[in-house]
């Protein structure tokens, strides 16, 4: 998977169909990434467009060395951080899962949501650094070296993040988290 660069390259070869191709892959994923920090869900759209708006008003400045993906992200995340700044919100908060499936018995569903609230009170105990990480390799799959771009880092800085995290996580979880994790 490309993560929307071939799309891209038909946008700057004409095709207009293809901003929509890229707006339905990454526009919300952006828009919940951008979230987590400024904790805003039409503030997190409008930066989410704005880092969008940027690919199609300078069209120059994405050179595809990174997927499509990375370089949104980093454009999203320096907007979101900007946001802060400027609104004093202290970034990040709680990290969700998936939409469940449709069909669950109610039991199932119970003991996921509980799953589920238990690793997202875990994961808020971290560090901004290791949730961030967590968050970009793990709930948006990029890879080590996109991570690492997106938080400006590098490659074994993200895996360590990614090692202490799960480790802190199974002593925030417990016997429990064995499982979980």
């Amino acid at each position: 998977m490309d993560n929307g660069a071939s799309s891209y390259r038909r946008f700057l070869d004409g095709d207009e169909h293809a901003i929509d191709e890229i707006m339905e892959e990454l526009f919300f994923p952006l828009v919940f990434f951008i979230n987590r920090y400024v904790q805003d869900v039409p503030a997190s759209e409008d930066l989410a467009m704005d880092a969008v708006s940027e690919l199609f008003v300078h069209p120059h400045r994405y050179n595809f060395k990174t997927s499509l993906k990375t370089y949104l992200f980093m454009l999203g995340k320096s907007r979101a951080l900007n946001y802060c700044k400027h609104r004093r919100i202290i970034p990040m908060e709680a990290l969700s899962e998936a939409i469940p499936a449709e069909q669950e018995d109610l039991e199932q569903k119970v003991l996921r949501d509980e799953r589920k609230r238990k690793v997202n009170a875990a994961l808020a105990q971290l560090p901004a650094d290791m949730r961030t990480a967590v968050h970009l390799v793990f709930f948006e799959d990029l890879s080590y070296e996109e991570a690492a771009r997106v938080m400006k880092k590098s490659r074994k800085q993200i895996d360590n993040l990614l090692y202490l995290a799960k480790k802190e996580l199974r002593r925030i979880l417990g016997e429990e988290g064995r499982q979980l994790l």
